[in-house]
């Protein structure tokens, strides 16, 4: 089972924060939004679901902590959008 880390505005897999083997990105929007701004998986992890865990972990961050999500990285857009349980953290 692969081990999703948080990191400093970042979700990540792998030994370090800094090289990443995988890695969910984000900011905050000036009224607190979260704002995914990448989603970037290895050749070496790829095809194991792992962005869409991704994703799902800032989703339980934004349930968590109450904000609202705005997907720049067209991965995550895609994601969020085609998945009903999501629509309640993201931003319309």
């Amino acid at each position: 089972m692969t081990t999703i880390k948080e990191g400093s505005q970042s979700f990540y897999v792998g030994e370090s924060e800094t090289n990443p083997d995988a890695e969910i990105g984000y900011t905050f929007s000036e009224n607190g939004d979260i704002v995914i701004d990448h989603t970037v998986v290895s050749e070496s992890l790829q095809g194991q679901g792992l962005a869409g865990k991704l994703v799902e972990r800032v989703v339980e961050q934004a349930r968590q902590d109450g904000r609202k999500i705005v997907p720049q990285c067209t991965y995550a857009k895609k994601k969020l959008e085609e998945t009903s349980e999501y629509q309640d953290v993201l931003k319309q």
